[in-house]
């Protein structure tokens, strides 16, 4: 028979292994591609100012997107927990995605206003302060480190060109949003606005 031929050639095995392969992943990614609801952001969306922009830069500088993830499932654990599923609408304009599988500590994906701002703080510069069982690391060097004012507008450009909507005048004023201002207030001010046009819907 045809099969016990192809079964006992590893070679031919292997190249209809990978066909096969190939095929089942062009069908399931080429549509998503082309479809409305992962290519077009959600009601509201806007891009990230400069301060948010930068705050979340630190925390893929930090490595805070190793530990906690920011994509939340549609199963009924996760969104009774965390709020909303994501959506592909939500992350239209970020560069890289921060999804993640990884929770060492919780989903991000929802955090936004939560939290006080001042409890952010706290948290960042030693989380047993507020989590007395936390393992997350301290960040107290955020509070002394000013943001680099003049690399934000350059970051806005670099975005600009992948299809990130900033305008001449968001790339032009992005220095004076960010001068003089700490690492600490750039990551608060990412922290409070994730997820939050969809938590209303909860």
């Amino acid at each position: 028979m045809k099969h016990d031929a192809i079964e006992k050639n590893i070679g031919v095995m292997i190249i209809l292994i990978i066909v096969a392969l190939s095929f089942g992943t062009l069908v399931e990614l080429v549509p998503l591609l082309f479809a409305k609801e992962t290519n077009e952001p959600i009601a509201g969306l806007k891009p990230l100012p400069a301060l948010e922009l930068e705050g979340r830069d630190i925390y893929i500088r930090e490595g805070c997107n190793t530990c906690h993830s920011q994509m939340i499932r549609p199963l009924r654990a996760e969104t009774e927990r965390y709020g909303h599923y994501s959506v592909a609408g939500e992350f239209v304009y970020n560069h890289p995605f921060l999804w993640g599988s990884k929770r060492t500590g919780p989903d991000l994906a929802r955090v936004g206003k939560r939290y006080s701002d001042d409890w952010h703080r706290a948290h960042l510069y030693n989380p047993r302060d507020v989590v007395p069982e936390s393992n997350m690391p301290a960040f107290p060097w955020l509070f002394e480190d000013e943001i680099d004012a003049d690399l934000t507008g350059a970051k806005m450009a670099a975005l600009r060109k992948v299809g990130v909507p900033y305008t001449d005048d968001d790339i032009s004023g992005a220095a004076e949003a960010v001068a003089g201002r700490k690492e600490i207030d750039a990551l608060v001010a990412y922290l409070q606005q994730l997820g939050t046009l969809l938590q209303s819907r909860r």
